[in-house]
């Protein structure tokens, strides 16, 4: 009797007499119930909204899969998640244009957060036509007046109190990790804001980000460095924020927006641009048509590779953000460099 006993006490608390006892009682455990429901749009938003949120809970994520912002339809279950919401965190009526509709009639009492007004952000005019000519920066392209440069461009154009244009403003904001540093400020003080509890994680997190994003940011400089003299063509205008970050050379896309399929003439412009300008790489990117990038270099020196701006091949999560930054970086130095 007493052996079974002490067998007993040995067992997991929860396995005991089969009874469940709440979390509540162990100091420093925090229930699921305690955290905040939050729900976030597209992958890159939800890995900064993860990382902040470690040790407090999970965001949700409508976006998700293979999925692409610009081409998504909403399904009964993110309509109930947005419902739910306490916080919802997204880019703006510029990306994610699915989302304006339901986020008024769904998220009425959740706080929405449009991170598109970060305070501090870049923001870059929308370029118009695919086919466009490398920036003439000249060959040096310092880190910080660059950035200060393009800030104060941006903020000349569209003044960050003004409501929303969309279009007005390339949207791919997260593709500049300091972009992501001034988003993660945001997304910090609407979670302290919503629930204060767990204020002191939230802050903690935000910092041990803010360092990593500062890690990452010369790491990506350091990998594209010998690369970045040379053109290339992507598939859609996504990358202008990492093209003036780390001073690349895109020459030009194939198609303006990604909902819009390009015609023959398109095509065979680019086909041109292609062997004119000398261009070294022409990317796709895993949502869209492949194709397509096979018929532009048919008959060039160009290569291929793949490049991944939404992280459609990637597993959410808080490390996405900063796999999916290598990624790109890694790609294109290894289709420019040939390796």
């Amino acid at each position: 009797m007493q052996r079974a006993l002490r067998s007993a006490l040995k067992m997991p608390a929860l396995a005991i007499m089969g009874v469940t006892i709440p979390a509540l009682f162990f100091p420093g455990t925090i229930r699921a119930a305690d955290a905040p429901v939050v729900v976030t749009s597209i992958k890159p938003i939800h890995s900064l909204v993860s990382a902040i949120m470690q040790g407090v809970g999970e965001p949700e994520l409508i976006v998700d899969g293979a999925a692409s912002p610009h081409t998504y339809n909403l399904k009964p279950s993110n309509a109930r998640a947005l419902q739910n919401a306490k916080v919802i965190f997204w880019v703006g009526p510029g990306l994610e244009a699915f989302l304006e509709k339901p986020l008024q009639a769904l998220g009425r009492d959740a706080s929405i957060a449009a991170l598109d007004e970060a305070p501090g952000l870049v923001k870059l005019p929308f370029r118009e036509g695919g086919a466009f000519e490398a920036h003439d920066d000249g060959d040096e392209h310092d880190t910080a007046s660059s950035h200060e440069h393009h800030d104060h461009d941006a903020e000349a154009a569209h003044d960050a109190d003004d409501a929303h244009d969309h279009g007005a403003f390339d949207t791919h904001l997260w593709l500049d990790p300091m972009n992501a540093k001034a988003m993660a400020a945001m997304i910090t003080t609407t979670l302290v804001a919503a629930d204060p509890a767990n204020a002191l994680t939230y802050q903690g997190n935000a910092e041990a980000l803010d360092d990593r994003l500062d890690a990452l940011d010369a790491e990506i400089r350091g990998i594209v460095a010998p690369v970045k003299d040379k053109p290339f063509i992507v598939f859609h205008d996504a990358y202008q924020y990492f093209e003036h970050r780390y001073g690349i050379r895109v020459a030009g896309s194939i198609t303006v927006s990604p909902e819009t399929i390009p015609g023959a003439e398109r095509v065979s412009e680019i086909h041109s641009k292609v062997g004119q300008l000398g261009a070294t790489c022409v990317f796709a990117e895993p949502q869209f048509e492949p194709r397509l990038v096979d018929v532009v270099i048919e008959g060039t020196r160009a290569r291929s590779g793949v490049l991944d701006p939404e992280a459609a091949t990637l597993k959410a999560g808080p490390d996405l953000y900063f796999t999916l930054m290598r990624g790109i970086a890694s790609s294109m130095k290894g289709c420019l460099s040939g390796a």
